[in-house]
């Protein structure tokens, strides 16, 4: 995986030597976040990041410091860890007081900071290698200065996790057993620090596995915490390693391991290499974090890579609204900005070997800052680490389609591809029949949450189920991410076919269990239509004990269509009709009749509501069935408007998603008011750390879900057709470039209520385009 990075990043710079990169009608300055004093704490800190690197940068009573977080750190609780804390001092130093600037600059990806004090002026650029995991910090003065590097750690002792605290791993509320966090490994060797947390040999993979039953498959199944390794190194040029401190920091105490330059120079380097890797002995996770600290290519090449990379993302698309504008406290202006920031911090997580998680990405930090009780370490964040939340994690992938990032989508679609046989072990085992069971609250090793599957359950209760008010039945949620890795196909031409068995069983399964259940309460195991039995069944998390729920046939009936409307190089004849017979076997979505007024319902019966959302409407968002240039329009827009569930759940904040479906049903003005509420500032310093919302901060599924509102607001695709600006407020002049199917791309100005400059490639695509602001 490394090796094929490193090539890609080679052939990029050869690229970028042979071809300009797009020029953009705008300047991404105008969009750089800059600060013209320093952090009270890490809650005031500045994301950055590349690869499956996220850094939090502050500046903080003269001394800049930086969370180090990567994907795939988890520990033997499954906690996504934070690898350390590193913290940087400048003697004589610029920062102590005087001129301060810190910039995050999105068109290179890295972060300047510049301070000016007693006539000593420095410069520190923070940047992340795109392609080799390393963390890079340049020091230039115009006078010689020394830097002391510290490297500090919270976990240099057992911690011991208690109550909320435990939130953060998969434990939750329910610990089978007393927990602790074991310490760190942190050694000085030839003046570098290397650091790092190796699991023990029991992990949470193998508690879960016991209290859900499987002990017999055990060796089946995947698991990803065995022998994981989390770690890094930090060097410098001409540095020493001097010695340790101790310190405590808001209010988790650390001790730090200090290299510091041997003589003052006008220039220095530092780099942290970072590393997580499956690796029964040590030394070859060692030998592998030394190798890839020392990558082939000079450091200006490298450098170079990583900067034509961010150009050639950010030529992919934009939204910029009210281009030219100089006012930052304009809502409109803070929406376009503020939706290009938080594709920035998606884009740091391009090529991790798991997805960026909805509950605070690689950015989490101090949770003190955000509630006063939690005076828990930097790796604390709400809803676990190693736990991913389907519901959630949708909302991150669906945006990347429109913007053309493509290539950060594998990420997500193989953490489910990794765990396709534990899945299809689940169904096996407990039921005796085929397709994979995926649960909405899964682990990354693929089986339920274990406080959510529950440690006091009934004996008779039956083992593949949860025994949880909000999560029981509620298992369709893999078909989202079934249906991007089929639009994808559509949207960029992408080879699929490694992920046609996910696919195909995950569909089966409804099938086949289905008719089960039926087959176990009588003789009969479709209903007199021909139809499956889709009970029990759950409606998103709110609607539950659900009879025919419509997130379950929406997500039937449009993932198996795009899967049959594959080429048959995906689909063999005998895959093909079984599911055109799948397809007949679908119940129709249901329907109700309020107030006269005929909608669509969550499902055909339900016994209870236990959350709030409006699964209602996933008829139109995502699944597309109803909305702009689709039939029975009317419906629809009743149920949005009229229905009380709907009206009493709508809002703006975390995973809601009704700004998306006012723009899927041209609501102009409802969409608008909802997407400026999303996309505004957060209250925050850093814009888009928004939250905790449901969930935390900074809020990714909060995030995601703006993203998409603002995307269907300027661009909707329905069937072959792309209209443009269903639900787009006239006042917004914009300057955009967005990806729709067939590898087209839609490029054009809005301005005064016209649209100019309108390019659409491949060129043939221009008949496709239906201007709805004629």
């Amino acid at each position: 995986m490394m090796i094929e990075k490193r090539i890609i990043g080679i052939l990029l710079l050869i690229i970028a030597f042979l071809s300009p990169v797009g020029a953009q009608e705008f300047n991404w300055k105008d969009y750089n976040v800059s600060w013209t004093t320093q952090s009270k704490n890490s809650s005031e800190s500045m994301p950055v990041g590349g690869g499956d690197i996220g850094l939090n940068v502050w500046v903080e009573n003269g001394e800049l410091l930086l969370y180090l977080g990567k994907t795939g750190a988890f520990d033997e609780n499954n906690t996504l860890l934070k690898l350390g804390r590193l913290r940087l001092h400048l003697y004589p130093n610029p920062f102590a007081d005087g001129k301060f600037q810190q910039e995050l600059q999105l068109d290179k990806g890295h972060i300047i900071l510049k301070g000016e004090n007693k006539g000593v002026k420095a410069e520190v650029v923070v940047w992340v290698d795109v392609f080799n995991p390393n963390v890079h910090l340049e020091v230039s003065a115009n006078r010689k200065i020394k830097v002391e590097a510290a490297y500090e750690s919270w976990r240099f002792q057992d911690l011991f996790p208690k109550k909320k605290e435990n939130n953060a791993n998969s434990w939750k509320w329910a610990p089978p057993k007393p927990v602790v966090t074991h310490k760190d490994q942190i050694v000085a060797e030839a003046n570098n620090i290397i650091f790092y947390h190796q699991n023990q040999d029991t992990t949470a993979f193998d508690l879960v596995v016991e209290q859900q039953g499987l002990t017999t498959i055990k060796d089946s199944l995947y698991n990803p915490l065995k022998n994981r390794i989390s770690g890094g190194l930090l060097k410098g040029e001409d540095f020493e390693y001097v010695g340790q401190r101790s310190g405590t920091y808001m209010n988790t105490p650390y001790q730090s391991w200090i290299l510091k330059s041997k003589a003052a120079k006008t220039n220095h380097a530092l780099q942290v290499t970072l590393h997580v890797g499956q690796q029964a002995d040590l030394q070859h996770w060692k030998t592998a974090l030394e190798d890839l600290a020392t990558p082939k290519p000079t450091f200006v090449s490298l450098k170079r890579a990583t900067e034509s990379w961010w150009k050639s993302f950010w030529d992919r698309s934009h939204i910029v609204i009210q281009p030219g504008l100089t006012d930052p406290n304009n809502e409109a202006w803070q929406v376009g900005r503020n939706y290009q920031l938080f594709r920035f911090m998606l884009a740091c997580n391009a090529y991790g070997d798991y997805p960026t998680k909805f509950n605070g990405g690689l950015f989490t930090y101090d949770p003190v800052t955000i509630d006063s009780t939690f005076k828990f370490t930097p790796d604390f964040r709400n809803w676990g680490g190693g736990t991913y939340t389907a519901q959630n994690q949708r909302l991150v992938y669906w945006p990347l389609l429109k913007s053309g990032d493509f290539d950060l989508m594998p990420a997500q679609f193989k953490f489910y591809q990794r765990l396709l046989g534990n899945a299809e072990w689940r169904s096996k085992f407990y039921w005796g029949h085929s397709g994979a069971s995926f649960t909405e609250q899964i682990e990354n090793f693929g089986l339920p949450n274990p406080a959510e599957y529950n440690w006091k359950r009934p004996k008779d209760f039956d083992k593949g189920l949860e025994y949880n008010a909000w999560l029981e039945y509620e298992w369709d949620t893999v078909l989202e991410f079934c249906m991007m890795m089929l639009e994808t196909e559509r949207y960029n031409k992408s080879d699929i076919q490694a992920y046609i068995p996910l696919i195909e069983s995950s569909l089966r399964f409804f099938d086949e269990h289905y008719q089960y259940r039926a087959r176990r309460r009588g003789s009969k195991v479709l209903d007199d239509k021909g139809h499956l039995i889709l009970y029990p069944g759950s409606a998103a998390e709110t609607y539950k004990m659900a009879y025919n729920s419509a997130t379950t046939i929406a997500a039937l009936q449009q993932v198996t269509k795009g899967l049959l409307a594959l080429p048959d190089t995906y689909v063999n004849s005998e895959s093909r009709s079984y599911f055109q017979g799948l397809l007949t076997r679908i119940p129709p979505l249901p329907q109700r009749e309020l107030g006269g007024k005929k909608m669509l319902a969550p499902a055909q019966l339900w016994a209870r509501i236990n959350n709030t959302e409006s699964p209602q409407l996933y008829g139109v968002y995502p699944w597309g069935i109803y909305g702009i240039g689709k039939p029975d329009m009317d419906i629809a827009l009743n149920t949005y408007t009229y229905d009380p569930d709907v009206l009493k759940f709508k809002s703006h904040i975390g995973w809601k998603q009704h700004n998306i479906f006012a723009a899927r049903l041209g609501l102009t003005d409802e969409a608008k008011q909802l997407t400026v509420s999303k996309l505004k500032n957060a209250e925050r310093r850093f814009p888009t750390f928004w939250g905790p919302g449901f969930d935390w901060v900074p809020d990714h599924n909060w995030g995601g879900s703006g993203m998409i509102g603002l995307q269907e607001m300027l661009l909707q695709v329905v069937d072959d057709k792309i209209y443009l600006f269903p639900a787009w407020p006239k006042d917004w002049d914009v300057d955009f470039k967005l990806h729709a199917p067939g590898q087209t791309t839609v490029e054009g100005r809005l301005k005064d209520g016209k649209l100019l400059d309108l390019k659409v490639f491949p060129k043939e695509r221009e008949t496709a385009i239906i201007n709805l602001l004629k």
